[in-house]
């Protein structure tokens, strides 16, 4: 009886070590594609390519803290990206660099309620060694300078065409361009002798690049909102991207990266 009883206990404890065997193998190989939170899923971002550096690090940060949902951001001139969503592009969530173009979202009707997570503003940059011997914003404008600025259209064009304006210089550019990382680019590899870019920008290429902060350059702010599109394919998890990026944790990132507090 003792050796039928024995016998017995063992197979309830194989039984309940294979249940507990099971338990774990359906953990990993078929783990719940949401948190208990309920946030899962891919969230499309878009945003202003001033905030690449910031955003990747956001992203990341966000995503650590949750392991379900799979973060694809899209950098471009903002002007650029309003276009995309009004012509019907699949995202979530729409960072800008100005108000302009998030007005172009929220008109239509496809975003409400943007808040403004950060602030900017622009300095010249010039290649290591400054070769042209630029000192300000009047330098720009001289016979054999080739200055590049971005297209009037995004938002950091619109911005170097009012710190011009107000300094009350005129500028012909070499080129207009699409966003603030082509005119950056084109200055670091010496294609220009300078341009207007967000000082955020000029900080990332501090190995390549010279920065003077240009008279006026405080009174032309570029304030930064972002938005849960309305018809946003993932609202709750885009929602909560949108929280980390506006609360403590996004405002510490931004700080990092040379942006001003909203």
């Amino acid at each position: 009886m003792l050796r039928t009883h024995l016998r017995g206990t063992a197979v309830l404890a194989a039984a309940s070590l294979a249940l507990v065997l099971a338990g774990c193998a359906g953990a990993g190989a078929g783990a719940p594609s949401r948190s208990a939170a309920g946030i899962g899923g891919d969230v499309a971002v878009s945003a202003a390519a001033s905030l690449k550096g910031a955003f990747d690090t956001a992203i990341a940060e966000f995503t650590a803290g949750h392991p379900y949902v799979h973060v694809t951001a899209s950098y471009d001139g903002s002007s650029t990206l309003a276009t995309q969503i009004l012509a019907g592009a699949n995202v979530d969530v729409y960072a800008s660099a100005d108000q302009k173009n998030m007005e172009r979202v929220t008109g239509p009707g496809l975003a409400s309620h943007p808040v403004v997570f950060a602030r900017n503003t622009l300095v010249i940059v010039v290649p290591k060694g400054n070769p042209a011997r630029i000192r300000g914003l009047a330098d720009l404008a001289k016979h054999g300078v080739t200055t590049v600025l971005c297209a009037p259209e995004a938002p950091c064009g619109a911005a170097s065409r009012t710190l011009l304006h107000n300094a009350g210089v005129t500028v012909t550019p070499a080129s207009q361009e699409q966003n603030v990382t082509a005119v950056l680019t084109k200055v670091r590899t010496g294609e220009a002798d300078a341009g207007l870019v967000y000082r955020t920008d000029a900080a990332t290429a501090t190995d390549q690049v010279e920065t003077i902060v240009p008279e006026g350059a405080g009174a032309v702010v570029n304030s930064y909102p972002i938005v849960v599109l309305d018809d946003a394919p993932n609202p709750a998890a885009a929602r909560a991207f949108v929280d980390f990026v506006t609360g403590a944790d996004g405002r510490r990132i931004l700080a990092s990266f040379g942006f001003g507090a909203p």
